[in-house]
């Protein structure tokens, strides 16, 4: 029921992926009145695959998660994570209210042992593929022990997305020792004994787009910047060669010729393509899509969260944290 589109973007996305994975069943939480109707436009859908489980409430996006722990027991988000925690659903994708999202993911779901707060990550491109960075806004405010435990977490989860001993690199305003603020001078004291994880020390925010390290590590005010600033350069690029394009007959036909590479480059840098943060650290797999998603988006959402179950995340990560934490 969340997000800037609600059901009516939700909806034909789940419907679109179904046909793309025939091994998946999607269960809609939220008001039957709102999700039925927009199921019968596809009437061909399997409703054996598509499950509709009512609530009756939303919360909205301007609600305080403080707000949202105490009242709306029947809320659309808290059903879904309840739903994952009875073994009903193996995960949960919603593009509904971050802060409520976490909250209750905490409440619900609990952390997994040794994790002080669950961690936001997602997928940067850079010149060589991606890299993983974390944390994108759950944690503003990070001691370098958390910090050093999102370390852990997103290095795992490179693993299990397939990249064998994960370069783990903090952001920092330089690559010297004596930079940085204090706690993340205190975490790279923690990641530098850390001999089972592949820690290559300071990265700063241009060596992250070259690809210096698989996983990025930062508090969560930093990472929301980095991935709202990302978002915005990309869609800046794209816009600026578009325009230079169609500015003179000599440059539509220089335009035309490169069409083919220009839509290549409008794909890999799109950020529907990497949309999906998953919460790293709870005892079941959560992925947030961004609320402004459309179709696409979303269905990239639903895609990482089958990634995540495909990998048994969050045992793996209990497996590894149990080494490293406790």
């Amino acid at each position: 029921m969340g997000g800037d589109f609600g059901p009516h973007c939700i909806v034909p996305a789940c419907i679109a992926s179904l046909a793309e994975h025939p091994s998946l069943q999607l269960i809609l939480v939220g008001l039957p009145s709102v999700i039925e109707p927009l199921i019968a436009e596809h009437p061909s859908v399997d409703r054996s695959r598509l499950l509709v489980h009512p609530a009756s409430e939303v919360i909205a996006m301007d609600e305080r998660p403080a707000q949202v722990l105490r009242g709306k027991l029947d809320s659309s988000m808290r059903q879904a994570l309840e739903l994952v925690r009875s073994g009903a659903a193996q995960a949960c994708v919603s593009a509904g209210n971050t802060g409520a999202l976490m909250a209750l993911s905490r409440h619900v779901l609990k952390t997994l042992p040794g994790v002080d707060r669950p961690a936001m990550v997602t997928a940067i491109p850079t010149q060589h593929g991606s890299c993983l960075l974390l944390d994108l806004g759950a944690n503003i405010d990070c001691s370098a022990e958390h910090l050093y435990q999102f370390a852990v977490m997103g290095a795992v989860a490179a693993e299990a997305l397939g990249t064998s001993n994960p370069r783990v690199a903090l952001l920092n305003v330089g690559t010297e020792e004596i930079k940085g603020n204090q706690q993340v001078k205190l975490a790279a004291a923690l990641l530098r004994e850390a001999r089972a994880l592949n820690y290559v020390g300071f990265v700063e925010g241009d060596g992250l787009y070259r690809g210096e390290a698989d996983v990025v590590v930062c508090d969560g005010f930093v990472g929301n910047i980095v991935l709202k600033a990302s978002e915005g350069l990309a869609a800046m690029i794209v816009a600026r060669v578009e325009a230079l394009f169609r500015s003179g007959p000599a440059a539509r036909l220089v335009g035309w010729l490169a069409l083919p590479l220009l839509r290549r480059l409008q794909n890999e840098l799109r950020p529907a393509r990497h949309n999906g943060a998953s919460f790293l650290g709870l005892q079941g797999i959560v992925v947030k899509s961004h609320g402004s998603a459309g179709l696409e988006g979303f269905r990239m959402a639903i895609r990482r969260a089958l990634t995540e179950v495909g990998e048994n995340l969050p045992q793996r990560l209990h497996g590894r944290l149990e080494h490293l934490l406790l």
